[in-house]
């Protein structure tokens, strides 16, 4: 969840490039820094295994992966394991949220109290992560835009600090899973049982600022899953089935693992002196049963060959395999800055770019990249210009331990420089 500045403002990508990919076997041969970190992580047993997919436009991804999907599994780690892909659920949310609005079924400036109506009369803290006592009325509505684009003031609290922090944490509004096992600072109290009583709850937290005028990472996406629901007239994670998984191929992306599947989960673990400690081991993992309610900004396991079919979605604007799954313009609008003007971005995760549905974009648009990280190390982006995606797996928390969501676009940004130089 949490998320460096991951994608260069407008990454600059050789246009012409893709041709030449499909038709290159030694695709590790091809991209030799991405294959460098690869290698350097398992070697120095930082993880126990990571992943890449790469690809360009529409054309199959290639896969670069090295060790095991846990240590001591007999099993590699491939293009089909199993990886907690945390807040890479954020950018299917958000494009599940373009398609309605792409329907007339919402509105990107609509009021979040047209369709959760205690959202109407918001306060704000005085002093943000402060007092949860001085407040003062929001004088903004909240907006659709606002939850897509992290500007609506809520809070995180794996993100806020003081009074803040513990309110959420004891009205339950925990919108995420990490472990069964009682480890220290990963334990962070019990959710709510269901996205209606998450969302009645988060609209009697005061906002810790005013709609519209920072980027802020928060829960906004989560809540987002239920306008969906209101919307959609159907369940969260059954409209994400019916119109983004099942048209899309998606058949290795879920909120809990079908126990058919675990022996293609990873293990996750921490990072401590040296070691890998296990904090949520494959067999017995948290993500074996049913989440409290399906989290739409950190839930979801998936593939590597399953989100990237997700990304060649977006690069071919809507359709994969000949089957459009939303349209052309939803993809456009959802890829773009949607910030709100004026709204600050200093010294945030978004700091020098802008912010789509529920994804970072460069500063131009749908001539940038657009994508996102997860808190246990895996990054993913397209950029639609020029139709390259490339995503990253692996499986450590917490996130900042090592700078994979700098180092794994940088090591793909090197890479096409010097297929440029060749070419």
């Amino acid at each position: 969840m949490q998320v460096s500045a991951m994608l260069g403002a407008g990454t600059a990508l050789p246009l012409g490039m893709g041709r030449a990919f499909a038709a290159d076997a030694d695709v590790a041969a091809k991209w030799p820094a991405v294959t460098a970190m690869l290698d350097k992580y398992v070697a120095e047993r930082k993880v126990a295994g990571m992943s890449a997919a790469i690809g360009w436009g529409t054309q199959e991804p290639g896969f670069i992966a090295r060790g095991k999907e846990a240590l001591g599994d007999p099993d590699a780690t491939g293009p089909d394991s199993l990886f907690r892909i945390y807040s890479m659920t954020k950018p299917i949310t958000g494009m599940a949220a373009m398609i309605l609005i792409d329907e007339g079924k919402l509105g990107l400036d609509q009021p979040l109290s047209d369709l959760l109506p205690k959202f109407a009369k918001m306060q704000v803290q005085v002093t943000p992560d402060g007092s949860i006592t001085e407040l003062r009325p929001a004088k903004t509505p909240i907006t659709i835009r606002h939850l897509l684009t992290h500007t609506a003031g809520l809070a995180y609290s794996i993100i806020q600090k003081g009074p803040i922090k513990a309110a959420y944490e004891a009205a339950g509004l925990i919108p995420g899973q990490v472990t069964k096992l009682p480890l220290p600072g990963l334990d962070r109290g019990k959710p709510v049982n269901s996205l209606k009583l998450f969302a009645d709850r988060l609209a009697e937290m005061p906002l810790v600022y005013e709609p519209g005028t920072q980027w802020s990472y928060s829960v906004a996406l989560d809540l987002m899953g239920r306008v969906i629901e209101i919307a959609s007239g159907q369940p969260f994670d059954a409209f994400l089935q019916d119109r983004i998984f099942g048209p899309a191929g998606m058949t290795s992306t879920w909120f809990t693992v079908p126990k058919s599947e675990v022996h293609r989960l990873t293990g996750n673990y921490s990072p401590q002196m040296g070691m890998l400690i296990p904090i949520d081991p494959a067999p017995s993992s948290v993500y074996l049963d049913k989440p409290a309610f399906p989290f739409g900004g950190a839930g979801l396991v998936s593939s590597p060959r399953d989100y990237d079919r997700f990304l060649e979605m977006l690069a071919g604007y809507g359709k994969i395999g000949g089957k459009r799954v939303m349209s052309e313009l939803a993809v456009r609008v959802g890829t773009s800055n949607l910030l709100p003007e004026g709204a600050k971005t200093a010294g945030t995760f978004a700091n020098g770019a802008g912010f789509g549905a529920g994804g970072r974009v460069g500063l131009g648009g749908d001539a940038g990249t657009y994508g996102w990280g997860g808190a246990a190390g895996t990054v993913a982006f397209v950029n639609l210009k020029y139709g390259l995606r490339a995503s990253l797996y692996t499986q450590y928390m917490p996130s900042e331990a090592y700078p994979v969501h700098t180092e794994f676009p940088q090591a793909v940004q090197t890479d096409l420089a010097k297929m440029r130089g060749q070419g």
